[in-house]
């Protein structure tokens, strides 16, 4: 058993505060935009490349604004909204945390389309891209999670159990350790697995991001505390659990689309 002392903060300068949950968003967007440049240069080589890596450079703005708003947003909607709806004004405190991967998921892909819209592009190709680098900036997110004593699991026995002081004395299971591998590190091995293939298809990462994250956090929401002030759905589903298995959906559905595309 472990009990968990990291501080959520890396560095006080009593102004300021580098914070490990900040850092994670910065390290996330940053090897995600290297990484995404190169499946690009993969993908279509260096010559034939140079357009889309000019696009994808100029895709960034438009993400980290769709990811910051769109996250900000989800977690107001989707998990606290009768509180913001009475304190409107604190939307804007997003310093003092709240963020929703769910709503930053749509706010990237309603970004993604926009820009691909506004430049008279195809938006597959980049929202594949940003599928198989997204478990990248999921990765970090989750490991200061864990850093900030956040988002804890369920109680449990099991010998790598940690305790949170910050929650109380109870040893729980470090969910946010098994997001970390499973969304993160699983996940990115599987979705370039799929891109490196020869016969690679446009768009099949963007379904089987849907698919195989909505399938693991469905899976990590079994062993992870559900919000305290939203419980469970008819005493089974977590909002987590409920907002997963609409992405999982989402992605069979398109993956049918395509199919019939093809056909």
């Amino acid at each position: 058993m472990f009990t968990h002392n990291f501080d959520p903060v890396l560095l006080d300068f009593g102004i300021i505060a580098v914070r490990w949950y900040s850092l994670s968003y910065i390290f996330g967007i940053l090897i995600g935009w290297w990484y995404g440049k190169k499946i690009i240069t993969r993908l279509f080589g260096i010559e034939k490349g140079k357009s889309k890596l000019n696009l994808f450079d100029d895709l960034i703005t438009y993400l980290i604004v769709s990811l910051v708003v769109g996250g900000r947003l989800g977690y107001v909607f989707f998990y606290n909204f009768s509180y913001y709806l009475s304190n409107p004004l604190d939307i804007f405190k997003i310093w003092e945390g709240g963020m929703s991967f769910h709503g930053a998921l749509i706010g990237i892909i309603v970004g993604t389309f926009l820009f691909s819209y506004l430049r008279k592009i195809k938006k597959l190709i980049f929202l594949d891209i940003i599928a198989c680098v997204s478990p990248i900036g999921i990765f970090f997110g989750r490991i200061a999670n864990f850093i900030n004593g956040e988002l804890v699991g369920k109680a449990t026995t099991v010998p790598w159990a940690v305790v949170f002081p910050n929650v109380d004395q109870i040893p729980r299971h470090p969910s946010q350790l098994y997001e970390a591998f499973f969304e993160g590190l699983i996940l990115f091995f599987l979705l370039n697995v799929f891109m490196s293939k020869q016969n690679y298809k446009i768009g099949k990462c963007s379904y089987m991001f849907l698919i195989l994250y909505g399938v693991f956090r469905i899976i990590s929401e079994f062993f992870r505390e559900p919000d305290a002030h939203i419980g469970y759905f008819f005493g089974i589903f977590s909002t987590g659990m409920i907002l997963s298995i609409i992405m999982v959906i989402a992605g069979l559905m398109m993956l049918n689309f395509l199919k019939k595309n093809e056909n």
